[in-house]
């Protein structure tokens, strides 16, 4: 499966969106196999500290910062930042199409994997991240726990995606990205 999820990524070709005024951001899907051969995908559910989206289920990731050399490695140092990833354990394997969010950032996202099989060593952020979640890769391709909805976004009807995870809701933004990425591994061969 990984190596059909890397062939995907390799073709592909994310939408940018040329806009240098907005403040930019870049997040990782992070793929991983918590010891029992099985792929996850990892979230965090944000802190009550943060200052944007307080209690939400989001990947690793974060603005850039002027001394990164690239979003490709702001996705990587705020995974290691927010989840206690090292570096060198992330091998990105491709990006997605970039978004704007609610809060006024231009957001790319990476998927990348844990080079380290589980189970990880995670130490969180107490600030910025309650909990880290671990949520099996078929469960989310699995129709059942998947939450539809028509919505009106900026003037247009379009549909929106939830995930269900427990007691949890992946929705917006981290959604949006996660959809993009099941429907790319979905593609038939």
């Amino acid at each position: 499966m990984l190596e059909a999820i890397r062939a995907r990524l390799d073709v592909y070709q994310p939408g940018l969106i040329a806009d240098n005024a907005m403040a930019r951001a870049a997040v990782l899907l992070p793929l991983y196999d918590n010891g029992g051969g099985d792929i996850h995908v990892l979230f965090t559910r944000r802190s009550e500290l943060v200052e944007h989206h307080k209690g939400q289920i989001s990947f690793p990731g974060g603005a850039f910062d002027d001394t990164d050399p690239d979003l490709r490695f702001t996705a990587v140092r705020e995974t290691w930042e927010e989840i206690g990833v090292a570096m060198d354990h992330v091998e990105v394997l491709g990006q997605l199409d970039e978004m704007i969010t609610i809060s006024n950032f231009l957001v790319r996202p990476f998927v990348g994997r844990i080079l380290e099989p589980g189970p990880y060593p995670f130490v969180h952020s107490e600030v910025e991240v309650a909990e880290i979640l671990e949520v099996p890769l078929a469960h989310l391709m699995d129709a059942a726990n998947v939450v539809t909805e028509m919505r009106t976004y900026q003037g247009r009807e379009m549909m929106a995606y939830s995930y269900r995870w427990r007691d949890h809701l992946i929705w917006g933004a981290t959604a949006r990205i996660l959809h993009e990425f099941l429907e790319l591994v979905a593609l038939p061969e």
